[in-house]
């Protein structure tokens, strides 16, 4: 089985007065569901937010004759429900299925499918992932069963909404720098499929066949947002040349050039089919209305409003039913009130008398946005009407400084001086939004961390226990950090991401076990007895706790599992809890083998083992070593704290000089000196060594010989029924290297491909455990069935052993804390599982099939993945000469003590090594001088440790 990606373990502290409802970042994303009157966001803290409006009654439209003003001051919106879809940012959302579902694309990779209407409210579902950041979303229409989106990967994918998956990809990368294919912008019909990005092409499509219909050049800069009319005739560009194009897909070109914008235009939006209404927003804030109705093909003839400006450019816009929203880099959502061309304006003179001459000209009445009646409903500013585009005749010849503006025609001779003044300076509503993680520093213990917010409040947070522990109110970070932090140094556990507005802490396989602190620094509700000196590993203690449920949940299937066999023990099974194949020839009965004391086969080579196994051996006080009759699971004897990686200092602290490390515990056990099993008795030994002896010397006679096809067959059979355990690991590298071409060079003179039988067998062994959580248990499983089957009689004693209290004190970590997996890819990280504190054992299911094999060994075997300790080294001297030298005897005084060493250790050192030298009660006052002495010097040679 193909190994998988790395995967990491993340989890989310969230304040306990936090409440749902608003986003704790800017928002990125909105859509309206104008059947359900349902507005949905979508923000950088990949939170989804649905939010009920109360649709108007009358029309809402009201006469503006103060632009400040607030025709319609009530609140219409109220939250309704919210879900926390992805783990970085929501760049895009879009409605689909007739509004019943909302389809969003993260920065996390993921294109997720959420039901905020379905009765069982489930979480968002993945239905795609990109190669990169997925930017954009689109749909065709409410009807269609396919989603289009787009990524920085350069690809455009179409996804099926039954989670079928992909129905199709295209591949949009940039003809001459291929990194600006990226997609930014994205726009659907059943036809024609629109893109555009930092390439500044716009590029059509067949959604279809994926093959390409045209592309559009003329833009500057980068595209930002896209619109296709329904027909699929037309397309709206906007980008960062501070145009809005409009291409025609018929002909081919671009028929008109908008500039209506004076900074970088974000965002379009239109519901009319034929794009004739659409609205655009830039970076200054500036919300625009453009109406081209009944201009016949002459887009300068159209109306081009100023409807709002917000402190902050504007990513997103939508409007319905009057009102207009708006979406911004802040965590809050403003509702505008719209500008209704449809009924009569009161425009400024100058634009009545122009727009009256358009009309005469055209020979037709007045029907679109004209001038109205002195009774009009709607007062439009002179300043709020923008001249269209550089060819249009209007509103360049509007004095716009003059008071009256309806007066005097006068020629600006530069047109960007023109102040533009919005309709609406305040919006009539704000959804508000939460307070958001903006900056943090990670202190020097390793556990606790201090966040800044949007709000200016600085929090510390305890990594362990999952909540803030303090506040400090509105300060700097900065200033706050001095008062708090310590000196310590403990090795890097986890790293912090607070890209959510969230405080996130992820756990890395390479180096989440490597921190520790001592038991007794520890304040604990409850008393507990701890070892002396004992040290409690951090990511250990954190996970064992977070996936509490979960191991009990597994608890409670193995005991079902073990009763299960008990009541019917199955029939003779291979390894892998298959039937074993019929043979198609007799096999002669093998000689009685004993797992536990069978060192080697006849030729002296060792059983092949599944390379995960290997590395799970590698471990010291590994428990994967195979039990047979007679002998004890490694961690029934072991004491909990070496049944992992050695954790806390052993009696030997130092060593004089620095040597090879010493052989790995796992090597050990194999040898037979598991720590707390009595050795095998001397029978068993004597038998043991003798058959051991026995085998070597046919090895020497096979070598001196240079045949073995006459035992060849015999070990294809022993190998077939021996069991897959730890002896492979007894042998050292250097040995199993200088094996390997004997054992080919053997094989071939004996006409028999024995090294393609042992990997076929291999290969075969590899399928029978998952690389993943289900790998574990799977092998715990096969070692029930495999000892029931060898000893029906017998108790069946359960083998999952997680930490501990004494390893692992207990923690109340809020039920509600979110649980993610994540697994690497090319282009990020995707998550593959989310969960709660409190829902991780009722997905244990889940949780077997995504989450890693190192997961499983640390929660359900308390096995630890195998490192080598990093060790200091150091020089203890006299204090001023006044105590005697420590040296050995060959004169050498560098030590070697683990990174975690208190002084208190070296202290005990020196003193074992100084003899005293004085009697009666000058031995008293000598030992107390030569004890202050070599405090100090201990000190010295800890901080010269910690510098090496």
């Amino acid at each position: 089985m193909a190994k998988k990606a790395r995967q990491r373990i993340s989890y989310v502290l969230e304040h306990p007065n936090s409440s749902p409802g608003g986003h704790r970042l800017g928002v990125n994303g909105l859509a309206i569901d104008r059947e359900n009157a349902i507005l949905y966001s979508g923000g950088r803290d990949g939170v989804i937010c649905a939010w009920d409006l109360k649709r108007s009654l009358q029309n809402t439209h009201a006469a503006v004759t103060d632009p400040s003003s607030h025709p319609n001051p009530k609140s219409i919106a109220s939250f309704r429900t919210q879900t926390h879809a992805h783990t970085h940012w929501i760049n895009d959302i879009t409605l689909v299925q007739h509004h019943n579902a909302l389809v969003s694309a993260s920065s996390d990779l993921q294109v997720k499918l959420w039901r905020p209407l379905a009765s069982d409210a489930q979480e968002p579902v993945p239905i795609g992932h990109h190669r990169d950041y997925a930017k954009c979303v689109a749909t065709p229409n409410q009807s269609t069963n396919w989603v289009a989106s787009g990524g920085l990967d350069r690809r455009i994918y179409l996804w099926d909404l039954s989670g079928k998956g992909q129905v199709l990809e295209i591949d949009v990368s940039g003809e001459e720098v291929v990194e600006k294919g990226s997609v930014y912008a994205l726009g659907v019909t059943h036809s024609v499929l629109a893109n555009g990005g930092p390439e500044s092409i716009v590029r059509l499509w067949d959604p279809k066949s994926g093959k390409r219909i045209t592309k559009f050049v003329g833009h500057t800069d980068m595209i930002r947002a896209i619109l296709v009319s329904e027909e699929g005739d037309m397309v709206l560009s906007a980008s960062a040349d501070q145009t809005v194009k409009v291409w025609s897909v018929t002909a081919g070109r671009c028929m008109h050039t908008l500039t209506m914008h004076d900074h970088s235009v974000w965002a379009l939006f239109s519901d009319d089919p034929g794009l004739n209404v659409f609205y655009s927003s830039d970076r200054s804030g500036l919300v625009v209305k453009t109406d081209v109705r009944d201009t016949m093909g002459d887009l300068d003839k159209g109306l081009c409003l100023a409807v709002a400006k917000e402190h902050e450019g504007v990513s997103k816009i939508v409007a319905w039913d009057g009102s207009i929203w708006t979406a911004t880099a802040r965590a809050s959502i403003n509702r505008w009130q719209d500008v209704d061309l449809t009924g009569e304006l009161r425009l400024p003179e100058a634009y009545k008398q122009h727009r009256a001459s358009m009309m005469s000209v055209r020979s037709k009445e007045s029907t679109g946005p004209t001038a109205g009646a002195e009774g009009a409903r709607t007062t439009i500013p002179a300043k709020s009407v923008l001249r269209i585009s550089n060819t249009a005749s209007f509103p360049l010849v509007i004095d716009r400084n003059a008071d009256d503006p309806f007066q005097g025609q006068a020629r600006k001779t530069d047109p960007s001086e023109v102040e533009v003044e919005p309709i609406y300076h305040s919006p009539v509503e704000t959804i508000e939004g939460q307070f958001g993680l903006v900056k943090h520093k990670l202190l020097n213990d390793r556990r606790r961390v201090l966040t800044l917010d949007t709000a200016g409040d600085v929090l510390m947070w305890d990594l362990i226990q999952c909540r803030p522990i303090r506040s400090f109110g509105k300060r700097h970070l900065e200033d706050v950090e001095p008062e708090v932090n310590t000196k310590e140094a403990v090795a890097p556990w986890c790293s912090i991401d607070i890209s959510s507005g969230n405080l996130t802490v992820v756990l890395e396989p390479y180096n989440c076990f490597d921190a520790e602190m001592y038991a007794d620094e520890l304040t604990l509700d409850e008393p507990i007895e701890f070892r002396e000196d004992q040290r409690i590993n951090l990511g250990k203690w954190v996970l064992r706790y977070l996936f509490a449920n979960l191991i009990d949940e597994e608890i409670r299937r193995d005991e079902e599992f073990r009763q299960s066999l008990t009541k019917s023990p199955p029939t003779k099974k291979s390894r892998g809890g298959r039937e074993a194949p019929p043979l198609s020839i007799d096999i002669p009965p093998l000689p009685k083998f004993d797992p536990t004391t069978q060192r080697a086969n006849n030729n002296g080579s060792h059983p092949p083992v599944t390379p995960g196994l290997v590395i799970g051996l590698a471990t010291p006080g590994s428990p994967m070593i195979q039990m047979g009759e007679g002998t004890f699971s490694p961690l029934e004897k072991m004491p909990s704290h070496l049944a992992g990686r050695p954790s806390v200092e052993q009696e030997d602290y130092f060593s004089d000089t620095i040597g090879t490390p010493e052989p790995p515990l796992t090597t050990r056990l194999t040898q037979g000196q598991i720590p707390g099993q009595e050795p095998p008795s001397t029978e068993e030994s004597s038998a043991k060594n003798s058959t051991e002896v026995a085998k070597e010397k046919e090895k020497d006679k096979d070598k001196e010989n240079g045949t073995k096809g006459s035992t060849t067959f015999n070990m294809k059979k022993f190998r077939m029924n021996m069991s897959f355990g730890t002896k492979k690991l007894s042998r050292s590298t250097s040995t199993a290297a200088a094996e390997k071409p004997a054992l080919g060079t053997t094989a071939a003179a004996g006409g028999v491909d024995d090294k393609a039988d042992e990997s076929e067998t291999s290969s075969t062994h590899e399928k029978e455990f998952d690389d993943s959580f289900l790998g574990v248990i799977q092998r715990l499983r096969s070692e029930y069935e495999k000892l029931i089957s060898d000893h029906p009689d017998k108790p069946l004693d359960s083998k999952i052993t997680p930490a501990p209290p004494n390893d692992t004190p207990p923690l109340n970590i809020p039920p509600g804390t979110k649980v993610i997996i994540q697994e690497e890819t090319t282009g990020g990280s995707a998550e593959v599982y989310r969960g709660t504190v409190a829902s991780v054992g009722a997905d244990a299911d889940i949780i077997e099939e995504k989450a890693p094999l190192w997961l499983g060994e640390a929660l359900l075997l308390n096995v630890l993945p195998a490192k080598e300790p990093v060790k200091v080294s150091f020089v203890l001297y006299p204090w001023k000469d006044s105590l005697p030298p420590i040296a050995s005897a060959d004169g050498n005084n560098r030590l070697n003590a683990n990174r975690m060493l208190r002084v208190k250790k070296i202290l005990a050192y020196v003193a074992e090594r100084i003899d005293p030298a004085y009697e009666n009660e000058g031995d008293v006052e000598g030992e107390q001088q030569g004890g202050e002495g070599g405090g100090k010097e201990a000190e010295a040679g800890g901080l010269v440790g910690v510098v090496l």
